[in-house]
């Protein structure tokens, strides 16, 4: 019986394979360097010198594509251009129907409602349901004014008021028709994206359901009562 360990030659043993080394970190590469540059670049223009977002990304864009004009044809394949169509779709259809009054209507005709809780739980679910499908801040800008009116009567309470709205406004943000949302979808892979399209649909219409009432229940009702 042979002992393992014993009988192999000294050739053997010195053409014995040996144990692989551990592959290096990722070095970061110039054109990881360039766009980390090109984002800041664009957050910097936007936030700081009010530029128009797109054209400074387009800009932007051009740089990179100039820069490495091969790595773009791929960066291309990957946007997920569905995406990109049903956010901007859907953009320019709520600013269509904001610039068109139809949504200051709607707020106004609930305003003059004689019931102010009545009032207040449905200005909630209004800034909820166009949240889903356009900016939170600018929904905050539209439906805040709305109640000002009955604000202004004293019989509920202007913290609780703005506080519910803003809840109720952005809590909806995960919804696949929103931009935080719509990128969250386009990022996942292939084969999950439709599996997470419809969790996030799912999630986003229960929120809009139960989201308004409890900021309602918890934030209006106790200063009304």
């Amino acid at each position: 019986m042979q002992i393992e360990g014993y009988g192999t030659s000294p050739a053997a043993q010195l053409t014995a394979p040996a144990p692989q080394a551990i592959a290096p970190g990722h070095r970061v590469t110039p054109e990881q360097i360039a766009t980390l540059v090109g984002l800041v670049a664009l957050a910097t223009g936007a936030l700081a010198f009010n530029l128009n977002v797109g054209l400074v990304a387009m800009s932007v864009a051009v740089v990179l594509a100039l820069i490495s004009p091969y790595e773009q044809k791929g960066a291309v394949d990957k946007v997920s251009w569905s995406t990109v169509l049903l956010v901007g779709g859907v953009i320019t259809y709520i600013a269509v129907v904001q610039k068109s009054g139809a949504i200051d209507a709607v707020g106004q005709s609930v305003s003059g409602i004689g019931a102010p809780l009545l009032a207040a739980l449905l200005l909630c679910y209004i800034g909820g349901v166009v949240s889903a499908f356009a900016s939170s801040v600018a929904v905050l800008g539209a439906t805040i004014p709305l109640a000002v009116p009955f604000l202004q009567q004293g019989q509920i309470g202007s913290v609780g008021m703005i506080a519910a709205l803003a809840i109720a406004s952005t809590i909806v943000d995960v919804s696949p028709f929103s931009t935080n949302g719509a990128l969250v979808v386009a990022n996942a892979a292939p084969e999950e994206r439709d599996s997470v399209y419809k969790q996030f649909l799912i999630y986003s219409i229960l929120v809009i359901i139960v989201g308004p009432a409890l900021a309602w229940l918890l934030l209006i009702v106790p200063g009304w009562l």
